[in-house]
């Protein structure tokens, strides 16, 4: 089988890593892939979003399956140009429809279909330039801190947390105004939830499921979860508080009840769903759906998979998931990220990365590199995830640190404090 993979970070590696030992693969693409993937298969010189160019090299290249990394090729419709089209509806795309994709890229569409499906969520109101009194009152019903989301895709920078009635007020002012341009034509306020965060990957073929490793990624770039929010500077998984009560409450109210309601709805999704959790009170309630795998927490998720991905993948393409078995490693992974100084604010790219081939006993994935020459150098702000296995998730950690302290660029930065949270 001729895989295509569209996207260019640690996920995307990850999950072409994963894939190189399958018996099914005969050919892997990468498009536009980085330095890492180019060591796996072939890396394309084409955007994850421009579809005609796809379909040209797919059809040259005898593709037979397309795997989707990021969400903006999804949101756009890259499932549904390749299935309506005669010449390549038979490659199979791993990716929900444009409609499926919108429980990402609609904050609204996402509320609405959990409202319809009785998923368990926070208090929640849509605000356009229309209603904006009634958001203004919303907030005044809801203790403080508040949230503020945008409704489409944001790069991830659409979320506002605010102490302040005052602020929040004039924050929604600048959002429906173009503060995140088109994505903030709605906004969506949401009462704040107070608990602990995980991240649930279910693979779906439409109609069946499997639930993979759960793991818990750290957004914010200083230690202690402190400073600005980024793509992510590491993950852990499994994750000691989803334990199988609560995983039992997750599946019997969340992923059963959205797996049906794309049923019910005849929502085409073959793919994955990732469910950002919070468990409050003991009890899950869901933070946002996103429509394909999160990262970095893919660098700690495939390597828990002991099971054939492609296999799963022909599973979900042909609505047989239900006939595969899904078998999952026993330990701990862990991974953490090297970023270039000055991320998630300005930073400076082509630094020469040394040391990666003096890695012992952990796995490097590359999140933002490029091949310059022989030499690999970054190309991006989060560039690599030192992931690594253990029996505990300390003795997992500690291999990623020692790893980590062979890897060199100018300005690199990381935090030290993976799982802190974890270990309370």
């Amino acid at each position: 089988m001729n895989i295509l993979i569209l996207g260019s970070g640690g996920r995307e590696h990850a999950i072409a890593w994963h894939m190189q030992s399958s018996k099914h693969l005969s050919k892997l693409y990468i498009a536009p892939g980085n330095a890492g993937t180019a060591s796996i298969g072939t890396n394309v010189e084409i955007s994850p979003t421009d579809f005609p160019k796809l379909k040209k090299f797919a059809l040259e290249n005898n593709i037979n399956m397309i795997v989707v990394g990021p969400e903006v090729p999804l949101v756009e419709g890259v499932y549904d140009f390749f299935k309506n089209d005669d010449s390549t509806k038979h490659i199979a795309v791993i990716g929900p429809s444009k409609e499926g994709a919108q429980l990402e890229g609609s904050k609204d569409f996402a509320k609405d279909f959990m409202n319809r499906h009785n998923i368990p969520t926070a208090q929640h109101k849509t605000i356009t330039p229309n209603n904006i009194d009634e958001g203004y009152q919303f907030l005044e019903s809801l203790k403080p801190p508040y949230v503020l989301k945008a409704d489409g895709l944001a790069a991830g920078k659409g979320v506002l947390i605010l102490d302040n009635i005052v602020d929040a007020k004039a924050m929604l002012n600048e959002m429906l105004g173009g503060m995140f341009g088109s994505a903030g034509n709605r906004v969506v306020i949401e009462e704040f939830l107070n608990g602990i965060e995980c991240s649930v990957f279910v693979l779906t073929d439409g109609k069946s499921y499997k639930i993979l490793p759960v793991a818990k990624d750290y957004k914010r770039i200083g230690e202690n979860d402190s400073g600005l929010n980024t793509g992510g500077m590491g993950a852990v998984s499994p994750v000691v508080f989803a334990d199988a009560d609560f995983m039992t409450k997750v599946e019997e109210r969340i992923v059963i009840p959205t797996v049906n309601g794309i049923i019910k709805e005849n929502i085409e999704y073959k793919g994955f769903i990732f469910i950002g959790l919070i468990k409050v009170d003991e009890e899950p309630k869901v933070i946002e759906y996103n429509v394909r795998m999160g990262d970095p927490e893919t660098e700690v998720v495939m390597p828990l998979i002991k099971s054939d991905l492609v296999d799963l993948f022909e599973g979900v393409a042909t609505g047989t998931l239900d006939t595969k078995t899904l078998e999952i490693d026993n330990r701990f992974a862990t991974t953490v990220m090297m970023v270039s100084g000055g991320y998630p604010g300005d930073y400076v790219s082509g630094k020469t990365i040394s040391g990666l081939n003096n890695i012992e006993g952990s796995i490097v994935f590359h999140a933002g590199t490029k091949l310059d020459g022989e030499q690999v150098v970054t190309a991006g702000g989060r560039v690599l995830a030192i992931t690594s296995y253990g029996q505990t998730m300390d003795e997992a950690l500690s291999k990623s640190y020692r790893n980590i302290n062979n890897i060199k660029f100018d300005n690199s930065y990381y935090r030290k404090d993976i799982g802190f949270d974890l270990k309370k």
